[in-house]
């Protein structure tokens, strides 16, 4: 039986989500109808559009598309051989077309999406596209699939961006079943923790260029996915949760045989499952209120990238479901926090899969009611599947149920003995705003800090501060400035954590406030991340001044400036259409002045099914042409302006249905919210 919290709030997101998600379903049910009644979809396009459809397919493959009868399985792939956790892809395609055809279908490689390395672009101008590359891809995915030629799909992604805008582009065409496919981690190199204090050294002057390029290399050294986790290793996580990847498949390393054969079981599953099936299983009907929040239970209790406190919004956002930060924060008081895993611990993600790994987490989840069992998945009905890893017997593949508990307690441990009572992720709030503190990596006795604001309009500007000794031997908040998605895209400033780790390890107590993003593998600064709504859009975080005391209680889940600001004139500013130039900035101009508020998922797009007017600033929005963008997420910043004359916010969160875009009003026990 789910936990009464677990529901609640799950119904109070199907509340909430009421008409777009029924909006929503009907679309892709028309659909869905369609597909089965008339045949494979390629059959009804007329023999020109077919013709062009199968023109370059391989002499075994041509005679099957030129034919009706066998279900087309597209593969919408983000292969590239620079990237580590995608390089596997390059041999994906012909394993999975052998795969497909075995099973009685025929696949095609619809469309490549591209996936950039948040890890190659820390701190340089292409981290300013990051974010939006996720709408990007899901745009890409979109064009892949809109030949009509096609009855399932195989997504091939793994890293940050890249999962997240598949999902959202797959979601757009909820009628087709969709199968993620993942590539594995690499095994395990240099360990973190030594990764991570070569980098401090560094930072510090204590050895030079060779050194840290040394241990980096160590670390990130063959295919597969880096092994810290962080974003990517997060994706990887909630859609074998969801119930998108096949059981076990997550964490398989790369170029294994027991890979390759998942790999084919994959495309295989794709045929099965298609309308014209006995098992037809639609991703739009898959992704429902409960796989959502199953999906947030479990990065809580790992203590997942805080990057999917935007993804997880969004995602929701295109199957026509309204998640917020209040959800997040009220399901963070019930789901404790079950591994420790770098950047929370010292173990990778394959020291996690051999302690007991997915299967144990879903299976402890699921006997403690804090996951949805009655659920759809790729494997079938219910979550019980994700019990059984699988195994190689005699050239075959097999599940079969993991049922120990975790081999290694300092890595995973069961609901009964968690690593701590909630969540690794909280949400603040206060007169600067709403925002998001990682808390799993940060020692206890700095969950508060109350110190003078050192204020940054630019992340390069605290570098240069600590490299002068400026920062030295003194308390403070870092507060940096006009990152949100409005601003310049969000970057994620994880270059800023080995610098202020230093000032952590001699003693100085220090913090960052923002409205932009840290990464998946930050953790060990004490921070107030996502902050909305962002200085671009006119939030307080504009007003502060050097000296301003700040006092941000993550344990509490407070975030407020001891000042009066009523009266003061924003400082600082976003970077022009002129200024923001390089590396293609320029090309996304109109992303800036599209974009949401983080707390809506820092997107573009709408919530699938919501075109009625007080659906409004969801989830991902388009600003009304010509509109000022503060014009457009006028909701929070209200709230706001009501609290700047104050010096401490209110002590409770906003309630659900205060301003926000669909929130039913509904408090649920726990959360602070209005009851």
């Amino acid at each position: 039986m789910t936990n009464q919290e677990i529901q609640a709030i799950t119904d109070r997101i199907a509340e909430r989500s009421a008409a777009s998600r029924t909006a929503y379903l009907a679309r892709i049910r028309r659909d869905g109808e369609a597909a089965r009644a008339k045949g494979p979809a390629r059959a009804h396009l007329g023999c020109a559009n077919l013709a062009h459809g199968f023109a370059a397919a391989s002499p075994e493959d041509k005679p099957l598309l030129r034919g009706t009868a066998k279900p087309g399985v597209a593969i919408v792939t983000s292969y590239n051989d620079m990237l580590s956790a995608h390089q596997p892809y390059e041999t994906y395609p012909a394993e999975l077309k052998r795969a497909v055809r075995a099973a009685g279908g025929v696949a095609q490689v619809a469309g490549g999406v591209p996936a950039m390395c948040d890890g190659i672009t820390q701190g340089r101008a292409g981290m300013e596209l990051s974010l939006y590359s996720r709408d990007v891809i899901a745009m890409s995915t979109a064009i892949a699939l809109s030949h009509d030629m096609f009855d399932a799909t195989l997504l091939l992604g793994v890293c940050d961006k890249i999962v997240p805008g598949l999902f959202i582009g797959a979601l757009h065409f909820g009628h087709l079943p969709a199968i993620f496919v993942p590539a594995g981690p690499m095994t395990s190199g240099l360990p973190n923790k030594v990764k991570a204090r070569t980098r401090q050294l560094f930072a510090e002057g204590l050895v030079g260029r060779d050194e840290l390029l040394d241990a980096e290399a160590e670390s990130y050294h063959s295919p597969g996915t880096c092994t810290f986790y962080g974003t990517a290793n997060s994706n990887q996580a909630l859609m074998e949760v969801m119930g998108l990847h096949l059981p076990g498949s997550t964490f398989v390393n790369p170029h294994t045989e027991l890979r390759h054969a998942l790999t084919e079981a994959a495309g295989r599953r794709a045929v099965e499952i298609t309308a014209h099936g006995p098992e037809y299983t639609p991703i739009g009907e898959l992704v429902d209120e409960k796989a959502i929040v199953n999906a947030c239970v479990a990065l809580l209790a790992t203590g997942g990238s805080t990057n999917h406190t935007l993804h997880l919004v969004a995602m929701a956002a295109a199957a026509g479901i309204v998640l917020t930060w209040d959800d997040l924060a009220c399901l963070s008081k019930a789901v404790p926090s079950l591994t420790k895993i770098y950047p929370n611990g010292q173990a990778d993600v394959n020291h996690f899969r051999d302690a007991g790994g997915m299967q144990v987490l879903i299976g402890d989840l699921l006997d403690n009611g804090l996951l949805h069992g009655d659920v759809l998945t790729v494997a079938g009905r219910g979550l019980d599947h994700y019990r059984s890893a699988p195994a190689l017997k005699e050239g075959a593949l097999v599940w079969a149920e993991r049922t120990s508990a975790g081999a290694d307690l300092d890595v995973l441990r069961p609901v009964a003995a968690p690593f701590s009572a909630d969540g690794g992720i909280h949400m603040v709030e206060g007169n600067l705003g709403c925002a998001v503190s990682k808390v799993s990596a940060v020692k206890p006795e700095h969950l508060v800090i109350e110190a003078p604001a050192k204020v940054f309009d630019d992340q390069l500007d605290l570098l240069a501060a600590f490299e002068a000794g400026d920062l030295d031997g003194q308390d403070f908040v870092a507060v940096i400035r006009y990152q949100g998605p409005s601003a310049n895209g969000m970057p994620e400033l994880h270059k800023l954590t080995p610098p202020l780790a230093v000032l952590l390890d001699r003693g100085q107590r220090v913090a960052i406030v923002t409205d932009g993003r840290m990464s998946g593998a930050s953790g060990k600064v004490p921070a107030a991340i996502h902050l909305s709504p962002e200085a671009a859009d006119g939030g307080p975080i504009a007003l502060v001044r050097d000296g301003d005391v700040i006092r941000l209680d993550s344990a509490a889940g407070t975030l407020e400036v001891l000042a009066d600001l009523s009266g003061r004139a924003p400082q600082g500013r976003a970077l022009s259409d002129a200024e923001w130039v390089g590396t293609g900035r320029e090309l996304f101009a109109a992303f800036r002045r599209m974009a949401g508020a983080a707390e809506f998922g820092g997107g573009v797009f709408g919530v699938s099914g919501a075109e009625e007017p007080e659906h409004g600033p969801g989830v991902g929005f388009a600003a009304p042409a010509g509109a000022a963008h503060s014009e457009a997420t006028p909701s929070r910043l209200k709230v706001l302006q009501e609290h700047t004359r104050h010096t401490t916010a209110p002590a409770g969160r906003t309630a659900p249905g205060s301003g926000k875009p669909g929130a039913s009003g509904t408090g649920v026990p726990g959360s602070g919210a209005a009851q």
